[in-house]
């Protein structure tokens, strides 16, 4: 019986053309070696699995190949190439630094360099895991590394470059390794399963390249581990995802055909599923929003590329893209982000998951809700109720002048003040957002009658930003008008509690011709506190004043301020310059001001 050899070795690139998903390295070492403009010592960097160090013993045999061609490839038939396939050349050191970090070790490297090659042209040095190395080891390595004999080439290997220092990365040539794509190591997969004749389906050898995250070595793992588990030499895409603990896109194409279709009890049971079958819930969290992005990705024939799964399952992330509006996906995304943020933090983590379903599963109910202003607050006194029933039928009937004609348009203050006697309902705090969707005129969304029975859904702010919104006309207006609704607004700041911000608006304001507010204030600080609350007091008077046009400038003002009198000096002085005549007495009699 054979000894078995896993395919992370038997299938190790020999040469150049072989390496997998690293172009841009293999081209330019190529090109150093035909053009014999060779380095004194390159870094290989990059993730686990992606080829640094097989890159590196191909470059070392390539260099010494007695037959090299113009290819810039080895011949595997001369002295030299023989040895090194069978691990007996003398030219080629590889160095553990992971073991072998002290100075000690960097010491005995340092003497062997000084003996030239027996044979060949060079003596090539790997140093594997180069950033396990010490600083003192580092530093006795840096007068060889910068000036080492002609005949000898370094190749330091590492996964974290961050941790060498900077002395060293100045003296190398450094090639930065990419994660390999998903397609290049399923069609590698592909190959080597046809070379074993072993029939794999495509959909699983695209989840071995999906769960490997970039890593060859780790896809080539999986991959044995597969098939030692299959039968008949088959790996299909179910075997596939019960070794590997993948949850299948199934679950995903169910979850959200159930949103869309407002099934929450089916959602939850799914979920349920999911859970008893072992899997995380945040992982769970992760694949939904993973599964929501690649919807969006479809809804454009530009981005399908960006998919990188099999055609049978692209067919069917194009056939619920269609199904799915671009809102929906863009509000599922915000709430599942929002729910991974905050998965760790929560206590019950499951019933956290369940509330995000919840939300997602409404998503279509609440866009479908018209946006509103006015929120009207619950009350048990009937005649509170009474006062904000009349209250929002008034709201709801277009204003007329009659409304207007009771405003002082001389002042904001007096205005105001009126306020201060009357019952006004609290008002939602408009969406920050050029697209906020105004109604023609200021509705509930409930019976004022049935407020008990039926609370006011409160909408998720996720799940209002991404409302769509319609275009308003833009309506003249006049200065009663906008003083009505700039009332209304700091009357409902001072109602909240916001005293400050009541303050900076209960102050007279001009407008002129561009629908542009100019308003003077006192200070900075009246002016930041103005800046945060701009949106909104934009948002309010454009939905109420029917114009989009409506904009905001605000300065500060510096009073001249009053000279106060303290001092017995001030009040005399003060008193001499209305009668020069107290001074002449003062002076006669030799009088003290401050007796």
């Amino acid at each position: 019986m054979d000894n078995f050899v896993v395919s992370a070795r038997k299938y190790r690139p020999n040469t150049f053309d072989t390496v997998v998903g690293q172009t841009h390295i293999t081209t330019t070492l190529k090109n150093a070696i035909r053009s014999n403009h060779l380095a004194q010592a390159f870094l290989f960097c990059g993730p686990r699995g992606v080829g640094k160090t097989t890159c590196a013993r191909i470059l070392a045999k390539t260099i010494n190949c007695q037959n090299l061609s113009t290819e810039t490839e080895a011949c595997d038939n001369c002295d030299s190439c023989l040895s090194f396939t069978n691990s007996a050349s003398f030219n080629i050191h590889e160095l553990d630094a992971a073991s072998n970090n002290s100075v000690d070790d960097i010491r005995n490297l340092v003497d062997q360099v000084r003996y030239p090659p027996q044979a060949g042209k060079y003596k090539i040095y790997i140093i594997d895991e180069v950033h396990m190395l010490s600083n003192s080891a580092f530093n006795a390595f840096l007068k060889t590394l910068e000036e080492p004999p002609s005949y000898a080439i370094f190749i330091l290997a590492t996964t974290e470059k961050h941790k060498i220092i900077p002395t060293i990365l100045s003296r190398c040539q450094i090639f930065d390794f990419n994660r390999i794509q998903q397609n290049d190591i399923s069609r590698h997969l592909n190959q080597i399963a046809k070379k074993e004749k072993i029939d794999a389906e495509e959909e699983a050898l695209q989840l071995i390249a999906q769960k490997a995250d970039g890593g060859l070595r780790d896809a080539l793992s999986m991959f044995d581990l597969i098939v030692t588990f299959s039968s008949n030499n088959r790996i299909t895409y179910q075997t596939t995802i019960e070794n590997l603990h993948i949850l299948d896109y199934d679950y995903y194409f169910r979850m959200t055909d159930y949103l869309l279709a407002a099934n929450l009890s089916q959602a939850l049971l799914t979920f349920d599923e999911i859970l008893r079958n072992g899997f995380d819930g945040h992982h769970f969290v992760v694949g939904l929003c993973e599964h929501f992005r690649n919807l969006m990705v479809c809804k454009d024939t530009d981005t399908v590329k960006l998919l990188e799964v099999s055609l049978s399952v692209q067919k069917k992330y194009l056939n619920q893209s269609s199904q799915s509006s671009l809102s929906f996906l863009l509000s599922a995304l915000n709430i599942g982000s929002q729910c991974d943020l905050n998965y760790k933090s929560s206590k019950n983590q499951r019933l956290h998951v369940e509330l995000t379903l919840m939300k997602m599963a409404h998503i279509h109910s609440v866009l479908k809700i018209q946006p509103t202003d006015t929120v009207i607050e619950l009350a048990t006194d009937k005649k509170k109720v009474n006062t904000i029933e009349k209250a929002a039928e008034e709201l709801e009937e277009p204003l007329d002048n009659a409304v207007y004609s009771n405003v002082q348009p001389t002042e904001n203050k007096t205005f105001t003040s009126q306020l201060h006697s009357e019952t006004i309902t609290t008002v939602r705090e408009p969406l920050p957002l050029n697209g906020y969707k105004p109604s023609a005129k200021l509705k509930s969304t409930i019976r004022l009658d049935g407020i008990q029975h039926a609370p006011l859904p409160v909408l998720d702010t996720d799940v209002q930003s991404d409302v769509l919104t319609e275009v308003l006309e833009d309506l003249p207006f006049g200065l009663e008008k906008l003083q009505y609704h700039w009332g209304v607004f700091a009357k409902m700041k001072e109602e909240q509690g916001k005293q400050s911000e009541f303050v900076i608006l209960d102050r007279p304001f001009e407008i002129k011709e561009d629908s542009a507010i100019y308003l003077n204030l006192d200070n900075n600080v009246q002016l930041q506190q103005l800046n945060g609350l701009r949106h909104e007091l934009l948002a309010f008077l454009r939905q109420q004043l029917q114009n989009q046009t409506v904009q905001l400038q605000a300065e500060v003002v510096v009073k001249e301020g009053k000279k106060v009198i303290y001092t017995s000096q001030d009040k005399f002085r003060h008193l001499s310059e209305k009668n020069p005549a107290l001074t002449e007495l003062r002076n006669a009699f030799g009088l003290d001001v401050d007796y």
